[in-house]
């Protein structure tokens, strides 16, 4: 990972920065094993030496926080920073930045090969872009690309933005702290991400950690978190349902990916295959759900 310092003079200006439909049509329910354990929230900042990329120049707007899909962009639009829907051409009326994705190879489906086409017609280069959706798996949402298919449209698609200044985020991983395709992607690419895109589906702060911690260890980079969801995921991958549990955890996850200084952007999952609790648009309006992330990043930003 491009490591960073935070130096003391600085430290209080990144502090104050707000701190990690579209092709899912299910969540894939892949094989982890994680250890489901208490935590006492742990706001720790973690410090590391400067190179190029700083947190304020991976934050879109200066706020970490972002959505995913573009429902509720008109009710958050003032809160966060950023936003996508796994499109090549996120466009909509309002100040957070449309960040582009490339989902896949173009052959997954008829939606893959119209956005890998859009996707090739960008008419300027954007300030961040995104690598492919889930290529460790395959259908149900997810790309499912065999490394060396990643590693040739990386170069061939994604890399030659780096050189007009594009920041560009890696493949999000579906087996998250289990993941192995995207270590052997990193061996084989030749052009480096600036930043890792990652996805959690957790339903405690223990796994939301580690998580975190597998991806900041292994390839010491800025973290955009671009899913979040509440999930048991122990060998399973079942939604919760329960309001309270989910509220709880939409407070504690935002705390947390805020004041973790590896974390420069997040978003709130909107995907399908979450149940029907979790969605944050529900009826032409924010669900109770999205009510409760919209107040926790307003306490930010």
């Amino acid at each position: 990972m491009v490591q960073f310092t935070h130096f003391l003079l600085v430290a209080a200006a990144f502090s104050a920065i707000p701190s990690t439909l579209a092709g899912r049509t299910m969540k894939r329910v892949c094989n982890r094993k994680h250890t489901d354990i208490n935590l006492v929230l742990n706001t720790t900042v973690h410090a590391s030496p400067a190179k190029a990329n700083t947190a304020s120049s991976l934050t879109p707007n200066g706020i970490k926080a972002g959505l995913s899909a573009g429902d509720a962009l008109a009710q958050l639009k003032d809160h966060i920073g950023w936003w996508y829907d796994w499109s090549p051409t996120p466009r909509k009326a309002g100040s957070p930045i449309g960040v582009p994705m490339l989902w896949g190879d173009g052959t997954a489906d008829a939606q893959d090969a119209k956005r890998y086409a859009q996707f090739k017609k960008l008419a300027s280069p954007p300030p961040y872009v995104l690598g492919f959706e889930e290529p460790d798996c395959e259908g149900n949402g997810s790309a499912g690309m065999s490394v060396d298919d990643g590693v040739y449209q990386w170069e061939k698609m994604i890399a030659p933005l780096k050189a007009s200044g594009t920041k560009l985020g890696s493949p999000a991983m579906c087996k998250q702290a289990d993941e192995t395709w995207l270590a052997q992607f990193n061996k084989k690419v030749k052009t480096p991400w600036d930043f890792t895109a990652i996805h959690i589906n957790k339903d405690n702060m223990a796994g939301v950690q580690k998580d975190l911690d597998h991806y900041w260890n292994t390839y010491k980079k800025p973290i955009w978190v671009t899913e979040f969801a509440c999930v048991n995921d122990h060998n399973t991958f079942i939604p919760c349902t329960d309001q309270g549990k989910i509220n709880t955890f939409i407070n504690q996850i935002v705390d947390l990916l805020q004041k973790d200084s590896r974390v420069v952007a997040y978003a709130y999952s909107n995907g399908l295959g979450l149940g029907n609790v979790w969605p944050m648009w529900r009826n032409g309006q924010l669900s109770p759900s999205g009510q409760t992330y919209l107040n926790a990043i307003r306490k930010y930003h």
